[in-house]
């Protein structure tokens, strides 16, 4: 099995990572005027090792790098900070991309699986061009939601986020495009009551109407700008409604 692209990034962050790391040893080093081997020998490794540390070239293990952050006055600090949310999709929102890819009109061009870095860093779900005018849409599906304010921050930094992403050059080679947001969401009891519970919110962050959004993927009609589409799975059948579901006032 080929190397994804999820292990193929990991590799490229974690030898950023160890520049960083080798870079910030280096300079509380030279500001405390002490050679490599001096901070070696206190920290219990090899003159040489220090070296490769601080170019980056070799990863050293936490205990190696508190025992040079104590010889230089600091602490080793280690975290995992949230982002654009998490790269692991369950088989249900996979059955829901295939399904509106599967009807999308012939203006968009797709993107499945689009990685973006700045100023956030994350996996868009899927990236709709549209060819009929400059505009990209970061497309976000879900079928089921368990923080609703991160997941809307997350996917208005993912919109933010969208000329960090490859295909940003080719869209925008006349001119940089529009951009905005569609939620696909799953209509289940959940979230059909937290689309009640929570319907101003969501409003405030997609305003169009959801009959809308579903004739702009289909058809010819306008993009009314950011909104939510719902999509209804029954087994093996999933399909794209064209409107809010039964009940949801949100959206109409």
């Amino acid at each position: 099995m080929g190397e994804t692209r999820l292990r193929r990034e990991a590799r490229r962050r974690a030898v950023e990572l160890r520049r960083v790391i080798g870079g910030e040893i280096r300079r509380l080093r030279v500001d405390a005027g002490l050679t490599q081997a001096a901070v070696a020998g206190a920290a219990g490794i090899h003159p040489s090792y220090q070296g490769v540390i601080e170019e980056g070239d070799r990863e050293a293990g936490y205990e190696v790098l508190a025992a040079i952050g104590a010889v230089l006055g600091s602490d080793l600090s280690v975290r995992l900070f949230p982002t654009t949310g998490p790269r692991i999709h369950d088989h249900i929102q996979a059955a829901m991309e295939e399904a509106l890819l599967r009807v999308l009109h012939a203006r968009w061009i797709a993107s499945p699986e689009v990685p973006v870095v700045r100023p956030a860093r994350g996996v868009i779900d899927v990236v709709l061009d549209d060819r009929t005018r400059p505009l990209l849409v970061a497309g976000e599906l879900n079928s089921q939601l368990r923080r609703l304010e991160q997941q809307v921050r997350w996917h208005r930094e993912k919109e933010l986020s969208l000329p960090s992403a490859d295909l940003w050059r080719f869209a925008a080679a006349d001119g940089a495009p529009a951009t905005s947001r569609l939620l696909v969401l799953r209509s289940t009891r959940d979230l059909r009551e937290l689309a009640s519970t929570f319907r101003a919110t969501l409003a405030a962050a997609y305003p169009a109407r959801a009959a809308d959004v579903a004739a702009a993927l289909t058809s010819d009609a306008p993009w009314p700008g950011p909104g939510i589409a719902w999509m209804r799975v029954d087994g093996a059948e999933v399909r794209l409604l064209d409107g809010p579901p039964r009940g949801v006032a949100l959206g109409r």
